[in-house]
């Protein structure tokens, strides 16, 4: 009986989830949204069809190994130091005030200053996948505030990595004092210290002979193949060996593979898989969702949706104006970060399975992204990039 659920999951999830983005896609919103209203629909809190949660949750992991992967092969640190000096600071400062804003509405609600903080996080992280989308359908890639916003995107992706590798360390040592817990993140650096250091070295030496030699065959299968090898090994051995998470060994195995000459490739390849179990992992989070929880915390909601679309974005804007930014450029740019994404997600899903954040929390963050969820076209303000 347990195929016989697999697929029953499987196919209830995709085609909920088929539905409901085609509906979003036809409303101009975010896949997103359709995403996680699929997930309300298929899950335990609403009649018909329940697809069994911890299967999804499963599979899911996959979706969140190959979103990392696809943001590590798409990162590239030229063009980020390129504006370093405004996205740094700049997406540091506003990840900062939309996180402890954040703090504030989860002590409001009685929550644990740790909790409460998590909870900041995932509000304070916007979707760079849906960004990226917006910017190459403006053709818009390549100015100014283009350029900005992608450097302010993967400098928050970063900080959220940073988040997802401290997370289960917090998790695990919460109880046993500020010493052990100084003593577990200590070890925790060193550990991710020394993955980066092996990843780097494979990814310079090993990992273009491998693509080379695959390559050389001619078969598009076993370069997906190899791709796929290079990025679930990384990502388990981070898991195994050096007790991180795979979602931090899959984003440095993508960066490793986007030094190699098969970066565009391995994103043509690797892609559409991503894209399809990235839908189960949204999904899943979705599946957490109450939507009772609208009746119960219309308040929360609220106040996470005024830290999404006004404390982060006027955050920004102040920060871009006191740097000279033109207005021309700070407004379309600031506007774009008035969104949560797919690792606000990622992290939330990581707190909750850490058992820091409550399944109240997910609910919260779940209604604030469908409350905020915007066009593809993100606001009349992007149309000036």
């Amino acid at each position: 009986m347990h195929d016989l659920d697999l697929i029953l999951t499987l196919t209830g999830a995709l085609s909920a989830a088929l539905a409901c983005g085609a509906l979003t896609h036809r409303l101009r919103l975010s896949p997103i949204a359709g995403y996680l209203l699929a997930g309300v629909i298929v899950g335990p809190y609403t009649p018909g069809f329940e697809a069994d949660a911890s299967l999804a949750r499963q599979m899911a992991e996959l979706g969140v190994v190959l979103l990392l992967f696809g943001v590590g092969l798409h990162f590239h640190l030229d063009d980020l130091l390129a504006v370093r000096g405004t996205v740094i600071p700049g997406a540091t400062f506003t990840c900062a005030a939309a996180t402890a804003a954040g703090a504030l509405v989860g002590r409001a609600l009685g929550w644990p200053w740790p909790t409460a903080f998590v909870f900041g996080g995932t509000l304070a992280v916007a979707s760079t996948v849906v960004m990226l989308r917006v910017l190459a359908d403006r053709r818009a890639l390549h100015t100014r505030a283009g350029h900005l916003a992608v450097g302010w995107l993967v400098v928050e992706d970063l900080i959220t990595v940073a988040a997802l590798v401290v997370l289960p360390t917090i998790g695990g040592a919460g109880e046993a004092g500020p010493a052990a817990l100084a003593m577990a993140l200590g070890t925790a650096i060193v550990k991710i210290l020394l993955l980066v250091a092996l990843v780097a070295f494979v990814g310079g030496t090993v990992v273009p002979r491998i693509l080379d030699a695959v390559s050389d065959t001619g078969s598009r299968e076993l370069f997906t193949l190899a791709v796929l090898v290079v990025m679930l090994a990384t990502a388990v051995g981070a898991a195994r060996v050096f007790g991180v998470s795979m979602a931090l060994g899959a984003f440095l195995a993508g960066m490793a593979v986007g030094r190699s000459d098969y970066s565009l490739r391995a994103a043509s390849e690797a892609l559409p898989m991503r894209d399809a179990f990235a839908v189960l992992f949204f999904v899943s989070v979705g599946m957490l969702f109450d939507p009772a929880v609208l009746l119960r915390e219309p308040l929360a909601i609220l106040a996470a949706v005024a830290v999404v679309l006004v404390v982060k974005p006027a955050a920004a804007l102040v920060l871009l104006r006191l740097r000279g930014t033109p207005a021309a450029v700070a407004l379309p740019v600031a506007a774009a970060l008035a969104q949560v994404g797919e690792f606000s997600f990622i992290l939330a899903d990581l707190g909750f399975e850490a058992g820091i954040l409550p399944r109240r929390a997910v609910g919260i963050l779940v209604a604030t992204a469908i409350v905020t969820v915007r066009s593809e076209e993100h606001t009349s303000a992007l149309q000036s990039l």
